[in-house]
């Protein structure tokens, strides 16, 4: 994956910088290994130091420790950047009445607010190289809602929404804007959720995934973060300059009912 004539490279190309959020583990690391395999230089942020400077290592980039919700601490990441990938996210399961205002506060900040900073932030350097690709990982529930997840719906529904703006006003410079949206994958978040869910009901970790998350799925299977990485990479690649401004699903038909 390269683009634009520049140094470094041997055949004159530049190498494509990306810069990835999540990236310790499940779709981010996924997206990271999937990136860095095609020939990106890949910047991994994460909370999790351990893992983010593990994946880091393995890949040949560059771990930042970093909190999202730190607004000067995401203002110190890299701003030359071809390709953002927005994947860091949090989910917390309770009723509204129930629903701790911080943890919403927290969720909002985390999946919308940084993906607004690191979108502005890194524009201008999209709009002086004339192409750029940002690939907001969003969900099923950025198109879909579920009781008992007021503030991942809202977030993912507001992430939805800031990826059509820059689509729109970023379509003159060569950058585009997408949404992916996947049911559930197969990751720690949602390992979280099925033992919450098991203990909660009684009933095993393998009833909850065949009974509640994907009920409304055609395919009775859960998704591999491998399989989110592919579409991610596919959107950040050269074959995609007319699209954007779309969401598109990875559900296993859930959003066809």
């Amino acid at each position: 994956m390269t683009r634009h004539a520049g140094e470094g490279a041997e055949d004159g190309s530049r190498t494509t910088t990306a810069l990835i959020t999540g990236a310790a583990g499940g779709i981010g690391l996924a997206c990271a290994r999937r990136l860095a395999a095609s020939g990106a230089y890949v910047h991994l942020v994460d909370l999790d130091r351990a893992g983010v400077e593990r994946a880091a290592a393995e890949t040949g980039g560059t771990a930042h420790v970093v909190d999202l919700t730190d607004e000067s601490a995401v203002s110190a990441l890299p701003r030359e950047v071809d390709v953002l990938v927005n994947n860091a996210g949090l989910q917390h399961v309770a009723a509204l009445h129930e629903f701790p205002t911080e943890v919403f506060t927290r969720i909002q900040r985390v999946t919308v607010t940084a993906p607004f900073l690191l979108i502005k932030r890194c524009l201008p350097y999209m709009y002086s190289r004339g192409w750029g690709r940002i690939v907001n990982v969003s969900s099923v529930h950025g198109l879909r809602a579920s009781p008992n997840k007021s503030a991942y719906v809202a977030a993912k529904h507001a992430l939805e929404g800031l990826s059509k703006v820059t689509a729109l006003e970023a379509a003159e410079h060569g950058v585009t804007s997408n949404c992916v949206d996947p049911g559930y994958v197969r990751t720690p978040l949602l390992w979280g959720q099925l033992s919450a869910q098991a203990e909660t009901h009684g009933v095993s970790e393998q009833e909850v995934a065949e009974r509640v998350f994907l009920r409304d799925s055609a395919i009775k299977r859960l998704i591999e973060p491998e399989e989110v990485a592919a579409v991610v990479a596919w959107l950040a690649g050269p074959e995609t300059d007319y699209l954007t401004g779309a969401s598109i699903p990875i559900d296993g038909a859930w959003t066809a009912h």
